[in-house]
């Protein structure tokens, strides 16, 4: 259970929203709605550690998230606006980088197979400044696939897709949480998931 108690946020002398609460169970979905700059990424950073809120509290199994923070990052996959991954390194060294992070074990013939599952068999070994938005993004979704983390937070992880990409992404999502896991995301298009739960700011 990931829950929000009476979060407020400010962002300069802006105050973004006040007395938020939410709570997501597992197999649920929630869909962070709102124009920009409305504080859905502030949201989504609250709920993940990243940023403190100016009060409230994140809880994560009904602990407050701050006061064992490994314990929560183990469970957590966070994907923000930017693709996060090393330019200079493969598709294939940025899931074994993230994996080494992460302390996921990850054998070589599990990690091409997830390349492979999302369009990526024969571009395993190229450098990833040399692939598009698109196949950045599949090797993001190898790296959904292959971290084990039973909390999703993801910020618009629709972007750069084809239609194909996306529905791909909306299968990978539904297996997670048809297997318990959680998940948190902003998008500004219509998700097509079932049981999808909807936060507007």
């Amino acid at each position: 259970m990931l829950e929000a108690r009476a979060l407020t946020c400010v962002r300069g002398d802006r105050k973004l929203f006040t007395d938020l609460s939410l709570r997501v169970g597992s197999g649920d979905c929630l869909h962070v709605r709102g124009e920009n700059g409305v504080g859905k990424t502030s949201l989504l950073r609250l709920l993940t550690g990243l940023a403190k809120a100016e009060s409230g509290e994140v809880l994560w199994n009904s602990q407050s998230i701050a006061s064992e923070p490994s314990v929560f990052h183990r469970e957590l996959l966070f994907l923000g606006h930017r693709d996060a991954l090393k330019e200079e390194l493969t598709a294939l060294e940025n899931l074994q980088m993230y994996a080494a992070l992460d302390d996921v074990q990850l054998p070589l013939e599990k990690a091409l197979a997830a390349l492979a599952r999302f369009g990526l068999r024969g571009r395993e070994n190229l450098p990833v400044h040399c692939l598009s938005a698109g196949q950045k993004r599949r090797v993001l979704m190898a790296r959904m696939l292959t971290r084990g983390a039973r909390l999703w937070i993801l910020d618009e992880p629709f972007n750069a897709l084809d239609i194909h990409a996306v529905a791909e992404l909306e299968k990978l999502i539904a297996e997670h949480l048809a297997s318990g896991g959680l998940l948190v995301l902003t998008s500004h298009q219509a998700v097509n998931l079932s049981k999808v739960k909807v936060l507007d700011l």
